[in-house]
């Protein structure tokens, strides 16, 4: 079941736990910058309360992170993709897919043509490019960050 979530859900903080876990993914979010990622978002939605979650902007939104400003300095029109976690436990269900099949039919419907994330080169996420890449997403760009110490790649989906 997928629920659109918002500060008030009652698997916030399982959420959020859930986020943090994965931080090198992902990265960290006190309760005041989680429920700010919700507020801001053009989608956010969990299945089974806090089995998968993710989290998304539009073009529009107020936003810092640098990954996001990259493709708003490139790009007029794009749902963004910031965040996707899936717990161990509930791996290998589907529940990323789901998320990201309902993400680009609420995007499609709002006009957006281009989805858009980034995806850690170092350290590396080997699952997740795997991920995207049946998707259909391809590379538009990289970047080093050194605030993070990460390099990503920036990657595109035309929907």
């Amino acid at each position: 079941m997928i629920t659109r979530l918002s500060p008030a859900v009652p698997a916030f903080e399982a959420l959020r736990t859930l986020n943090n876990e994965h931080a090198q993914e992902l990265s960290h979010a006190n309760t005041d910058r989680f429920s700010l990622l919700l507020e801001r978002s053009f989608f956010a939605a969990s299945i089974n309360e806090a089995d998968a979650f993710l989290i998304a902007f539009d073009q529009d939104a107020d936003y810092d992170s640098p990954n996001f400003l990259w493709f708003r300095e490139r790009f007029l029109k794009f749902v963004y993709i910031d965040r996707v976690v899936t717990a161990p436990a509930a791996r290998g269900r589907g529940l990323a897919v789901t998320l990201y099949d309902t993400l680009f039919q609420e995007a499609r419907a709002a006009g957006h043509t281009l989805a858009v994330c980034e995806v850690n080169r170092h350290p590396p996420n080997p699952v997740s490019e795997a991920f995207h890449a049946r998707f259909g997403f391809v590379q538009a760009g990289k970047a080093d960050l050194p605030a993070s110490g990460k390099t990503v790649h920036y990657l595109v989906k035309t929907l």
